[in-house]
């Protein structure tokens, strides 16, 4: 009896057939077989958030995933989001506002945030407090990855409206965030 799997992962857009052991986590898959770098690994259990991705959609751990379960899943890793000199609008959202910080977390927060926005395409500063306490920034900026995706929000609303069609609607009450006072 083997323990290798022939598997098709569809990672952002594109299929990739894959031997695997059963045991190979997602993002070692990721990393390792598809050379897809940009998602890191952190503390390996699920606690950090260093390798969120997004499965269908929706954020997930890639360590927390075995490379098999993600079979027939769509896949997206950060380097979907955009190119180095074609950066998204939340790539964009979080250079401008610092939310990038020694750059370890990163990924993990724009998958984070990625996701979160498109399921709630005006979310208030507290909602985006309590999605991304979800994943862990060991140089404490929160405050400035808060900002990011707020700023991002308010972008993508005054180009898109509230419902994120292309309609061009009002965003009510939401213009540009309005950073809060840093401690002094």
């Amino acid at each position: 009896m083997t323990d290798q799997h022939l598997i098709t992962l569809t990672v952002n857009g594109a299929d990739h057939e894959l031997l695997v052991s059963a045991r190979r986590t997602l993002v070692d898959a990721i990393r390792h077989d598809l050379r897809l770098t940009g998602t890191h690994v952190g503390c390996e259990h699920g606690v950090c958030g260093a390798c969120t991705i997004l499965v269908d959609g929706a954020p997930a751990r890639a360590c927390l995933m075995f490379a098999v379960q993600a079979e027939g899943r769509d896949i997206r890793t950060v380097e979907s989001l955009g190119a180095p000199d074609d950066l998204s609008d939340l790539q964009t959202a979080f250079a401008d506002n610092h939310g990038l910080q020694c750059g370890f977390c990163t990924p993990g927060f724009l998958m984070l945030a990625e996701g979160f926005l498109s399921e709630n395409t005006s979310p208030s500063r507290d909602e985006i407090r309590e999605a991304v306490s979800a994943n862990l920034c060991r140089c404490t900026g929160y405050q400035t990855i808060v900002d990011a995706i707020e700023d991002c929000a308010a972008r993508r609303c005054q180009s898109h409206g509230p419902a994120g069609d292309a309609a061009g609607g009002s965003c009510p009450g939401r213009t540009r965030p309005q950073h809060e006072p840093r401690p002094a």
